[in-house]
């Protein structure tokens, strides 16, 4: 399945309303750090959303061939997610997102320890 059709103009709308739904950049970037990852895992890495909605964002990731899901049928049966060649595209972006994040957050904290000396 593409991506849903985007009623905007902005060529990156669809793309981002995929992406900005709950838990899903957290789910990739646990898929994109550590590989594939069986569900259980991948719940765990993923504190706090629950089974319902990592199942139902691992199904649209899944549709949208960012994601891949690997069954075995075993006892118990196992699960394994892992990022498409689709979603390893997302690698640099993730990457870019990062390093601003982390000088962001260097500069909130340069900036809250000037102002707490100031006080």
């Amino acid at each position: 399945m593409p991506l849903p059709e985007s009623p905007k103009a902005c060529p990156m709308d669809a793309i981002l309303r995929l992406l900005m739904g709950p838990w899903t950049t957290y789910i990739l970037w646990v898929l994109r750090s550590h590989g594939p990852t069986r569900f259980g895992e991948l719940k765990r890495r993923v504190g706090g959303v629950s089974a319902k909605v990592l199942t139902e964002r691992l199904r649209l990731l899944e549709a949208a061939e960012i994601v891949s899901r690997h069954y075995e049928p075993s006892i118990p049966p196992q699960v394994t997610y892992a990022l498409t060649t689709r979603g390893a595209e997302l690698s640099p972006v993730f990457e870019s997102l990062n390093e601003i994040a982390t000088r962001w957050r260097a500069q909130d904290e340069r900036r809250a320890k000037k102002a707490a000396k100031a006080a």
